[in-house]
Protein backbone atom coordinates (compact mmCIF):
# COMPACT_ATOMS: atom_id res chain seq x y z
CA UNK A 1 0.00 0.00 0.00
CA UNK A 2 2.86 2.41 0.82
CA UNK A 3 4.39 1.73 -2.57
CA UNK A 4 1.14 2.58 -4.35
CA UNK A 5 0.59 5.81 -2.42
CA UNK A 6 4.19 6.87 -2.96
CA UNK A 7 4.13 6.06 -6.68
CA UNK A 8 0.91 8.05 -7.06
CA UNK A 9 2.73 11.04 -5.57
CA UNK A 10 5.23 10.88 -8.42
CA UNK A 11 2.28 11.72 -10.70
CA UNK A 12 0.42 14.06 -8.32
CA UNK A 13 3.33 16.39 -7.55
CA UNK A 14 3.69 17.73 -11.12
CA UNK A 15 -0.08 18.25 -11.27
CA UNK A 16 0.09 20.20 -8.00
CA UNK A 17 2.92 22.36 -9.33
CA UNK A 18 0.81 23.56 -12.26
CA UNK A 19 -2.52 23.69 -10.40
CA UNK A 20 -3.77 27.07 -9.16
CA UNK A 21 -2.65 27.67 -5.56
CA UNK A 22 -4.50 30.93 -5.21
CA UNK A 23 -6.36 33.57 -7.13
CA UNK A 24 -5.21 37.12 -6.56
CA UNK A 25 -6.71 40.39 -7.65
CA UNK A 26 -7.21 44.03 -6.73
CA UNK A 27 -10.17 45.02 -4.55
CA UNK A 28 -11.66 47.20 -7.23
CA UNK A 29 -14.64 46.54 -9.49
CA UNK A 30 -13.93 45.35 -13.02
CA UNK A 31 -10.59 43.84 -12.04
CA UNK A 32 -10.49 40.09 -12.35
CA UNK A 33 -8.28 37.69 -10.52
CA UNK A 34 -5.21 35.92 -11.83
CA UNK A 35 -4.36 32.37 -10.87
CA UNK A 36 -1.00 31.69 -9.30
CA UNK A 37 0.60 28.25 -9.35
CA UNK A 38 3.92 27.03 -8.03
CA UNK A 39 5.35 27.21 -11.55
CA UNK A 40 3.95 30.66 -12.39
CA UNK A 41 5.17 31.95 -9.04
CA UNK A 42 8.63 30.57 -9.73
CA UNK A 43 8.68 32.14 -13.18
CA UNK A 44 7.97 35.53 -11.61
CA UNK A 45 10.56 34.99 -8.88
CA UNK A 46 13.29 34.14 -11.40
CA UNK A 47 12.75 37.56 -12.99
CA UNK A 48 12.90 39.49 -9.71
CA UNK A 49 14.87 37.61 -7.04
CA UNK A 50 17.14 34.78 -8.13
CA UNK A 51 18.23 33.79 -4.60
CA UNK A 52 14.64 33.43 -3.39
CA UNK A 53 13.77 31.64 -6.64
CA UNK A 54 16.55 29.10 -6.00
CA UNK A 55 15.34 28.52 -2.45
CA UNK A 56 11.69 28.12 -3.40
CA UNK A 57 12.57 25.92 -6.39
CA UNK A 58 14.47 23.59 -4.08
CA UNK A 59 11.74 23.62 -1.41
CA UNK A 60 8.77 23.32 -3.75
CA UNK A 61 10.09 21.07 -6.50
CA UNK A 62 13.28 19.24 -5.69
CA UNK A 63 12.92 18.44 -1.97
CA UNK A 64 9.51 16.73 -2.12
CA UNK A 65 10.19 15.01 -5.42
CA UNK A 66 13.62 13.72 -4.34
CA UNK A 67 12.06 12.41 -1.16
CA UNK A 68 9.29 10.68 -3.09
CA UNK A 69 11.74 9.08 -5.51
CA UNK A 70 14.03 8.12 -2.62
CA UNK A 71 11.15 6.44 -0.79
CA UNK A 72 10.22 4.55 -3.96
CA UNK A 73 13.81 3.32 -4.22
CA UNK A 74 13.70 2.19 -0.57
CA UNK A 75 10.36 0.42 -1.15
CA UNK A 76 11.82 -1.53 -4.06
CA UNK A 77 15.07 -2.28 -2.15
CA UNK A 78 17.17 -0.16 -4.51
CA UNK A 79 18.28 2.31 -1.81
CA UNK A 80 19.52 1.61 1.68
CA UNK A 81 17.03 2.29 4.48
CA UNK A 82 19.90 4.01 6.30
CA UNK A 83 19.16 7.05 4.11
CA UNK A 84 15.66 7.46 5.56
CA UNK A 85 16.78 10.28 7.93
CA UNK A 86 17.98 12.26 4.89
CA UNK A 87 14.66 11.64 3.13
CA UNK A 88 12.84 12.72 6.30
CA UNK A 89 14.82 15.98 6.29
CA UNK A 90 13.81 16.60 2.67
CA UNK A 91 10.18 16.21 3.73
CA UNK A 92 10.62 18.80 6.46
CA UNK A 93 12.19 21.22 3.99
CA UNK A 94 9.25 20.71 1.63
CA UNK A 95 6.86 21.52 4.47
CA UNK A 96 8.64 24.85 4.83
CA UNK A 97 7.34 25.73 1.38
CA UNK A 98 3.73 25.30 2.54
CA UNK A 99 4.53 27.65 5.41
CA UNK A 100 5.90 30.24 2.96
CA UNK A 101 2.78 30.09 0.82
CA UNK A 102 0.54 30.44 3.88
CA UNK A 103 2.63 33.39 5.04
CA UNK A 104 2.31 35.11 1.65
CA UNK A 105 -1.47 34.66 1.69
CA UNK A 106 -1.69 36.05 5.23
CA UNK A 107 0.46 39.08 4.40
CA UNK A 108 -1.46 39.89 1.22
CA UNK A 109 -4.81 39.57 2.98
CA UNK A 110 -3.53 41.68 5.89
CA UNK A 111 -2.47 44.56 3.63
CA UNK A 112 -5.99 44.86 2.30
CA UNK A 113 -4.94 46.09 -1.14
CA UNK A 114 -5.80 42.94 -2.99
CA UNK A 115 -7.96 39.94 -2.59
CA UNK A 116 -6.59 36.44 -2.35
CA UNK A 117 -8.61 33.26 -2.57
CA UNK A 118 -7.08 29.86 -2.03
CA UNK A 119 -7.58 27.40 -4.87
CA UNK A 120 -7.68 23.63 -5.15
CA UNK A 121 -3.99 23.36 -6.04
CA UNK A 122 -2.96 24.61 -2.59
CA UNK A 123 -4.89 21.76 -1.00
CA UNK A 124 -3.47 19.23 -3.46
CA UNK A 125 0.08 20.47 -2.94
CA UNK A 126 -0.36 20.42 0.86
CA UNK A 127 -1.86 16.92 0.72
CA UNK A 128 1.08 15.69 -1.38
CA UNK A 129 3.59 17.11 1.11
CA UNK A 130 1.71 15.63 4.09
CA UNK A 131 1.40 12.29 2.28
CA UNK A 132 5.17 12.15 1.73
CA UNK A 133 5.68 12.83 5.44
CA UNK A 134 3.23 10.06 6.36
CA UNK A 135 4.69 7.58 3.86
CA UNK A 136 8.18 8.37 5.16
CA UNK A 137 7.20 7.83 8.79
CA UNK A 138 5.30 4.62 8.03
CA UNK A 139 8.17 3.31 5.90
CA UNK A 140 10.62 4.03 8.70
CA UNK A 141 8.35 2.31 11.23
CA UNK A 142 7.93 -0.71 8.92
CA UNK A 143 11.69 -1.06 8.39
CA UNK A 144 12.41 -0.69 12.12
CA UNK A 145 9.88 -3.40 12.97
CA UNK A 146 11.34 -5.67 10.28
CA UNK A 147 14.89 -5.27 11.65
CA UNK A 148 13.72 -5.76 15.26
CA UNK A 149 12.03 -9.05 14.40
Amino acid sequence: MLRLVNLSLIVLFPIAWFAPLMRAGINLPLFGTSEISVISGLQTLWKTDVFLALAVTFLALFAPYLKTIGLALVHFDLLSPRLLPVLHLLGKLAMADIFLIALYITVIKGIGIGRVETAWGLYLFTACILATLAVGMLTERKILSRTAA
